[in-house]
């Protein structure tokens, strides 16, 4: 069938698609970061960059489904620190991908947020050509800014390495930690010791001794040499900080601020011992705006609710709301800092998505009829066919005590005694499951999880014979990377009914990512509509004047 159009109409027709057309190439024009960077406006005098690693749209809708609508929410009718960045400033979408493949890992994310340019799989501060590139960071020391880094994973870790280390692989966390303080920032706050202790305990001074064991941390090394980046560290001025107490009495940078020996607590854990030595996310970010907030020529800072992902990895979600909870803590410090200044941008992102996390409804426990009272119900009951999820799952997530990594290691622990070579016995996972969670586990359910099949990767010439099995996984098992931690994936299988949660991988997922900005309106106007995350750390470079 051919339309045929009046003159007129096709001439208001044409018009208006060539107006559609211009207003989609305007829209274009805006967004492509790097053709516009010789337009941007005068740059800002302080950059906050929050980053929620694995924090893609399905885990902000939890973190506000929580907050709005659980039936006893913390928030109490409060909006979250993330709805506050919203109403206040606009949202995006990124996509997060490096330069030749579609999913992205966290380190070659967070270096495209760095450098302005796309990267390769696991890399930190390295271009997809494998060259080291300025990051933001680097930039406004140069600039004559302050800067700092905070995470509640390691300092070492691929998110925040990537503002600050050059290495071609993210594994180098020994090159990465000496690369740090090449790089010198101002602040650095997280875990991660371990990669700073020369591998002898006897090349330690006696005075850094007793501060590491007065924080209650091991002086056990990951590294392979003698290099003593502590004392190195204080060569170059920084003070040192290893608990809550020794960090509340840094009153000057530089200061670095080291935690834990590998990771720092996780958040629920975190929650129920707030009398730790450990300080939390929202603490060291609030003692970070502290000191830099003083620069007279601005700063800029990074912070990290890093542990979302590993809680999304391990497909617990109940872990992943209450790491949620911990940033959206963070945040709010932020938020709070920077309210009414007209001279801060702060952006808050994901590196990507991980677990492919989401409510969805089923045939499980479908409720029973009842009556409503409406009049247009004409005398039938209210019948759904399916579980669409009560708003009490919320609370009942929230009401988790441990994490499943935690659980999984005490369960281990309770059937030591059984010589059950470091794994649980179906009635110790039982008995730490219910113990933890809402959500009744049988012990059918325990020997399902406890399954293992064979290792269709596995290479005698290589492999140690352990690897020959593997935890099963009824589908999708490619997917599911972190062999031993597979476990943990069986566990969420199981509770995936009850929880009325489903999870698509052990990894990450190439799902677009969402950028909440605020900050001055002239500097919102360059930031507009879909756009790329090397495009959205070229345009925040931009803004940092070095002339």
């Amino acid at each position: 069938m051919r339309l045929r159009f009046s003159a007129p109409f096709s001439a208001v027709f044409f018009a208006l698609l060539f107006a559609l057309l211009l207003a989609l190439f305007s829209v274009q024009s805006c967004s492509a970061a790097v053709p516009a960077g010789e337009n941007q406006p005068a740059g800002v005098r302080n950059i906050i960059l929050l980053i929620g690693d694995g924090m893609g749209p399905a885990q902000f809708g939890l973190l506000e489904s929580y907050a709005r609508r659980a039936p006893n929410s913390i928030y109490q009718g409060r909006p979250t620190a993330v709805s506050q960045l919203m109403q206040q400033g606009k949202v995006l979408l990124s996509d997060t991908g490096p330069h030749d493949v579609l999913v992205t890992d966290s380190a070659c994310s967070a270096t495209q947020l760095a450098i302005g340019e796309a990267s390769g799989s696991e890399m930190i501060g390295l271009n997809a050509r494998g060259d080291s590139v300025e990051t933001i960071l680097q930039k406004a020391k140069r600039a004559g800014m302050r800067t700092g880094l905070v995470s509640d994973t390691r300092i070492t870790h691929a998110t925040p390495a990537a503002f600050a280390a050059h290495q071609p692989h993210r594994r180098f966390e020994n090159e990465i930690a000496a690369d740090l303080l090449t790089t010198v920032p101002d602040l650095m706050l997280s875990g991660g010791l371990r990669y700073f202790l020369p591998q002898d305990a006897a090349n330690i001074s006696t005075e850094l001794q007793k501060k590491i064991s007065a924080a209650q941390l091991t002086l056990k090394s990951k590294r392979t040499d003698q290099r003593n980046l502590l004392s190195e560290a204080q060569q170059q001025g920084y003070a040192l900080a290893f608990n809550r107490q020794q960090l509340a009495q840094q009153q000057h940078l530089p200061v670095l601020g080291l935690f834990a020996s590998s990771a720092m607590d996780d958040a629920i854990y975190a929650s129920q011992n707030p009398d730790s030595a450990q300080p939390d996310l929202n603490e060291l970010t609030r003692k970070a705006l502290q000191l830099l907030g003083t620069s007279e020529r601005g700063f800029f800072l990074m912070v990290e609710g890093g542990q979302i992902d590993w809680a999304a990895h391990n497909n617990d979600a109940g872990a992943l709301l209450h790491e949620l909870l911990r940033f959206d803590a963070a945040i709010q410090e932020v938020v709070n800092w920077a309210a009414d200044r007209d001279d801060t941008l702060v952006v808050l992102t994901a590196d990507h998505e991980t677990g492919g996390f989401g409510f969805s409804y089923s045939a499980h426990d479908v409720p029973a009829a009842r009556t409503l009272p409406g009049n247009g119900m004409r005398g039938q009951a209210f019948a759904p066919n399916y579980n669409f999820a009560p708003l009490s799952l919320l609370d009942r997530l929230y009401a988790q005590k441990k994490g499943y990594y935690r659980l999984w290691g005490d369960a281990s622990t309770d059937a030591s005694s059984d010589g059950n070579k470091g794994l649980p016995t179906a009635d110790s996972l039982m008995a730490e499951v219910n113990a933890a969670l809402d959500f009744p586990f049988s012990r059918t359910q325990a020997e399902r999880v406890l399954r293992r099949d064979p290792n269709p990767y596995f290479d005698p010439q290589t492999d140690a014979p352990a690897a020959a099995t593997q935890p099963h996984i009824e589908d999708f098992s490619d997917f599911y990377v972190y062999r031993e931690e597979r476990y943990l994936n069986a566990l969420a299988r199981e509770l995936a009914s009850a929880q009325s949660v489903v999870w698509s991988t052990g990894t990450h997922t190439a799902a677009p990512v969402p950028v909440v900005i605020s900050g001055p309106e002239p500097i919102l106007q360059n930031f507009q509509g879909f756009t790329r995350h090397a495009e959205l750390g070229h345009q925040l470079k931009a803004l940092i004047k070095t002339d």
